[in-house]
């Protein structure tokens, strides 16, 4: 059953992640090569699809400098360049681990409705020594 048809709401959360997070590189401009999925358009088994609005990086330690690219994967295999598209990157600032300091974590806004089968898949630029865990947030139509 579709929940809230006119205009169309999320009918709960969806909150997704990459585990255990991003360490190496991958400087394939096309979604090609080693990515990891950071979301899903038919998490938790809907049908439906997904809204996702913004994509969290946080750093697991120390870090040096990166680029983050997230990709819309159509649900095919990403290895065809004709599956992905670029959908944003930022950069990601080097870190250091602090046990008396926060370290910044890094918002990207999306804001798009992900069909079912659809992925956002995720790649970094540069080889990190601690690696960015990177958390999807959004729900369920």
């Amino acid at each position: 059953m579709a929940a809230n048809t006119a205009p169309i709401f999320s009918a709960q959360g969806s909150l997704q992640w990459t585990a255990p997070g991003l360490t190496a590189a991958n400087t394939a401009m096309d979604g090609t090569g080693t990515v990891t999925a950071v979301a899903t358009g038919n998490a938790a088994g809907n049908a439906a699809g997904n809204f996702i609005q913004k994509v969290i990086a946080r750093p697991l330690g120390t870090n040096a400098a990166s680029v983050l690219r997230l990709f819309l994967n159509n649900g095919s295999t990403n290895a065809t360049a004709a599956n992905n598209a670029l959908l944003a990157e930022v950069s990601l600032p080097a870190t250091t681990l602090s046990q008396a300091a926060a370290m910044t974590g890094i918002e990207v806004p999306l804001n798009l409705a992900l069909p079912p089968g659809y992925k956002i898949n995720a790649a970094i630029g540069t080889t990190v020594a601690a690696g960015w865990m990177l958390t999807a947030v959004g729900g369920q139509y």
